[in-house]
């Protein structure tokens, strides 16, 4: 008993993460939630915004008041990030027999609904055919779609890597397909090559370039002139894809967070 008052008792570890989730009134007038994180690693209060929404990191010697002070004081800015990061038109969000078509390798393809016994989404002429039990939950719509992008995904791979293969020392030991925050595409140590699942809604020209960045990491780990001279030798245009990055990214990291999230 005494030890386990002391467990009751004692304070919380200095290296412990803190999380909660606070409303805040922007200078629009909407409300929106921001995580709210204690990070004993924060060196000062930091305000950023993603795909996922906003977050206030703050360190372990600021206050929660402090917090929400400096939360009013950029209220301004955060409308402002919200607005960019976050798309609101329905065309970005997945409703049962209301939404019209789905993004996919850089067009908006007609989606159809139609009463099937399993989940699955085909596609032929027409567009897009999302087939769904009657009684199916809320949770199998974003399920069946992230399968059907990451089937989309692989066929991409499986149609490109025979093109690059012959230059390298060797093949990435295996594929995975992620939903990534800031990154699109990353090799491990062991020759396991992930890739951004936002990318089978760009344009096929940017999936490729990711997927020969990631490539050339076979032969060069590191982001070198010589490194850069094997993209260059495979993929001449890849400025033209890493500037429709820079213009076209976020929001398509976005409107896949959206997709998979919102649901109804």
């Amino acid at each position: 008993m005494p030890g386990l008052f002391r467990r009751l008792i004692a304070p919380r570890s200095p290296h412990s993460i803190e999380r909660d989730v606070v409303a805040v009134a922007l200078a629009d007038g909407r409300t929106i939630d921001v995580r709210r994180v204690r990070d004993p690693r924060a060196k000062r209060l930091k305000l950023s915004v993603d795909e996922r929404g906003a977050r206030l990191t703050l360190p372990l010697r600021a206050s929660w008041v402090s917090g929400e002070r400096f939360l009013h004081e950029h209220r301004g800015w955060l409308t402002a990030q919200i607005a960019h990061h976050q798309p609101h038109d329905d065309a970005c969000s997945l409703i049962r027999d209301q939404t019209a078509c789905l993004p996919l390798r850089g067009e908006s393809v007609p989606l159809h609904w139609r009463e099937g016994r399993y989940a699955k989404i085909e596609r032929d002429d027409t567009g897009l055919h999302f087939h769904l039990p009657a009684r199916a939950s809320d949770t199998m719509l974003p399920r069946t779609l992230r399968a059907f992008y990451e089937a989309e995904a692989r066929a991409d791979i499986g149609r490109l890597l025979p093109k690059y293969l012959a230059g390298l020392p060797r093949a990435p030991s295996r594929f995975r397909l992620k939903i990534m925050s800031t990154q699109w595409g990353s090799l491990s140590p062991d020759g396991s090559l992930a890739l951004d699942l936002a990318l089978t809604l760009g344009r096929p020209s940017a999936f490729e370039y990711v997927l020969v960045h990631e490539l050339c990491h076979l032969i060069q780990a590191n982001h070198s002139a010589a490194f850069w001279r094997e993209v260059e030798t495979r993929f001449p245009a890849w400025r033209d894809e890493r500037e429709y990055f820079h213009a076209e990214g976020r929001r398509l990291k976005s409107v896949l967070h959206r997709l998979l999230s919102t649901a109804k």
